[in-house]
């Protein structure tokens, strides 16, 4: 069988240096919050340009952290892709505020600012709720269109977030989201083009009093700089805002240490994969991947589009080939979703691609042959 995301070959390759590293935090025992983990957000920060990064626990907290430290709550409107992973729109009503669904562009599946822009006027017109913040999704893998989604931001006065949970490392004119976002999230889930061996996220942004709250906020609410002192006691069992129980472990840390290592090479190898993808694939797909211009991508996964999708990937099995469906059933098609804001005039593009859309094994260690026999068996569907 082929595997769809083959972790194992990653693991084969560096597997000397996580024994290490996981020895070191065995011998050392700081098992929540140790060295590695202000070690790897150092190391995070530098990769992408950021000032600072921070880690948590999971992708979705690292969404719903800055949210919760600009104090985005009930009446105010975020406007988000529906065509993503729940994790999303999931962390505005936690805030008490309210998604706002926008259409997505029909070559990068990225959202259209023409529908962001429409959606946002749309909202201050009824004036029921405050435009607030943008969720932006780097989805399979590349940057949104990150220069035109700021500037429509920064016109209405909007908050930008940058979820690269599956983009994270892509680049847009050789320069991170991080450029262009006020944050930048991203998830270490494993299938992720940089995961570890559980959960964790980070947030990575300019800005130090933001990473200052939500350094309080992931540690249930601790007084951090900035807030008054309330004596003599140790910060954390001094709350200063209502938090979240949100640390990355520090033997996810120390993995993603040697994982970040090799991770601008596994960038490179997957454009190799993704090249041959696309002149194998083109002649038998309604379409393969578009990369936005100057856009590198880091392919999280390889998506083509079908008109017998079901029967393909039917077929596909068959041979031994894995697929699966990013996204089946758009969120606003989804039943604790439906009754949110939508831009004007729906999201016929959303709806349009759930049903053509199938992704194809997609990792660093491809091998050529194993590549062809994912390419010949899908040329040779007759459907």
């Amino acid at each position: 069988m082929i595997a769809f995301i083959d972790l194992a070959a990653q693991q084969a390759r560096i597997r000397p240096q996580l024994d290490a590293a996981v020895a070191r935090v065995l011998a050392h025992g700081a098992y929540v919050m140790g060295p590695e983990v202000r070690d790897f957000e150092q190391r995070l920060a530098d990769f992408c340009g950021a000032k600072l990064a921070l880690s948590c626990a999971n992708g979705t907290d690292a969404l719903a952290l800055p949210l919760m430290a600009w104090g985005i709550g009930a009446g105010d409107a975020v406007f988000c892709p529906s065509f993503t992973f729940a994790a999303t729109p999931e962390v505005i009503p936690w805030t008490g505020a309210t998604p706002v669904f926008v259409d997505i562009l029909a070559d990068t599946y990225n959202l259209d600012p023409e529908s962001l822009e429409a959606a946002i006027e749309a909202v201050k017109a009824q004036g029921h709720l405050r435009p607030a913040a943008v969720i932006a999704v780097d989805l399979f893998g590349q940057s949104a269109d990150y220069p035109r989604l700021a500037e429509v931001c920064r016109r209405h006065e909007l908050k930008l977030i940058a979820d690269s949970a599956q983009g994270f490392g892509a680049t847009l004119g050789g320069e991170h989201p991080i450029r262009w976002a006020d944050v930048a999230t991203t998830s270490f889930f494993p299938a992720k083009p940089l995961g570890c061996y559980g959960d964790g996220g980070a947030v990575l942004t300019n800005d130090p009093a933001l990473w200052d709250r939500m350094d309080s906020l992931r540690v249930h609410g601790k007084a951090v700089k900035g807030d008054r002192a309330l004596g003599e006691y140790d910060p954390k069992y001094l709350n200063a805002r209502i938090g979240m129980n949100s640390r990355l472990d520090t033997l996810q840390a120390a993995i993603l240490i040697e994982k970040l290592a090799v991770f601008s090479d596994e960038i490179e190898r997957r454009q190799v994969v993704a090249a041959r993808y696309a002149k194998g694939l083109a002649p038998a797909c309604l379409s393969v991947p578009t990369v936005i211009e100057g856009g590198v991508s880091t392919w999280a996964q390889y998506v083509i589009e079908h008109a017998m999708r079901d029967g393909l990937a039917a077929h596909l099995k068959s041979q031994g080939v894995p697929t699966a469906v990013y996204y089946p059933v758009p969120m606003h098609r989804q039943a604790p979703y439906a009754h949110f804001p939508q831009a004007p005039g729906g999201l016929p593009i959303s709806d349009a691609k759930a049903a053509t859309v199938l992704a194809l094994p997609m990792h660093p260690y491809l091998e050529p042959d194993v590549q062809d026999r994912i390419i010949a068996a899908l040329r040779g569907f007759n459907g």
